[in-house]
Protein backbone atom coordinates (compact mmCIF):
# COMPACT_ATOMS: atom_id res chain seq x y z
CA UNK A 1 0.00 0.00 0.00
CA UNK A 2 1.13 3.50 -0.76
CA UNK A 3 1.37 6.36 1.91
CA UNK A 4 -1.40 7.87 -0.07
CA UNK A 5 -3.17 4.87 0.54
CA UNK A 6 -3.87 5.75 4.28
CA UNK A 7 -5.60 8.63 3.55
CA UNK A 8 -8.15 6.38 1.77
CA UNK A 9 -7.75 3.46 4.33
CA UNK A 10 -10.73 1.11 4.76
CA UNK A 11 -9.90 0.08 8.44
CA UNK A 12 -9.24 4.29 8.84
CA UNK A 13 -12.46 4.81 7.59
CA UNK A 14 -14.26 2.29 10.14
CA UNK A 15 -12.06 4.10 13.06
CA UNK A 16 -13.61 7.23 11.99
CA UNK A 17 -16.77 6.13 11.77
CA UNK A 18 -16.93 4.12 15.27
CA UNK A 19 -13.27 4.11 17.13
CA UNK A 20 -14.94 1.20 19.55
CA UNK A 21 -15.11 -1.00 16.73
CA UNK A 22 -13.07 -4.05 16.28
CA UNK A 23 -11.60 -2.90 12.79
CA UNK A 24 -11.36 0.47 14.37
CA UNK A 25 -9.30 -0.33 17.45
CA UNK A 26 -7.26 -2.91 15.43
CA UNK A 27 -6.41 0.60 13.13
CA UNK A 28 -5.75 2.36 16.04
CA UNK A 29 -3.10 0.31 17.25
CA UNK A 30 -1.43 -0.61 14.13
CA UNK A 31 -0.62 2.71 13.11
CA UNK A 32 1.92 3.12 16.60
CA UNK A 33 4.55 1.06 14.67
CA UNK A 34 3.32 1.09 10.69
CA UNK A 35 6.59 2.15 8.72
CA UNK A 36 3.89 3.26 6.08
CA UNK A 37 1.75 5.07 8.43
CA UNK A 38 4.93 6.78 9.95
CA UNK A 39 5.50 8.02 6.29
CA UNK A 40 2.49 8.99 5.36
CA UNK A 41 2.28 11.20 8.82
CA UNK A 42 6.08 12.58 8.01
CA UNK A 43 5.39 13.92 4.45
CA UNK A 44 1.93 15.95 6.05
CA UNK A 45 2.48 19.86 6.39
CA UNK A 46 3.15 20.79 10.01
CA UNK A 47 -0.90 21.75 10.16
CA UNK A 48 -2.05 18.42 8.72
CA UNK A 49 0.30 16.58 11.33
CA UNK A 50 -1.06 18.44 14.50
CA UNK A 51 -4.96 18.13 12.68
CA UNK A 52 -4.40 14.23 12.81
CA UNK A 53 -2.35 14.48 16.07
CA UNK A 54 -5.51 15.66 17.81
CA UNK A 55 -7.93 13.86 16.11
CA UNK A 56 -5.78 10.18 16.51
CA UNK A 57 -4.86 11.00 20.09
CA UNK A 58 -1.59 10.47 18.59
CA UNK A 59 1.57 11.08 21.63
CA UNK A 60 -0.71 10.78 24.26
CA UNK A 61 -1.37 7.85 26.87
CA UNK A 62 -4.44 7.26 26.96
Amino acid sequence: MSTKGCESCPMRAKFDKNPKSLIGRFWRWHINFCPGWREYFGSLSETDRQEISTKYQLGRSK
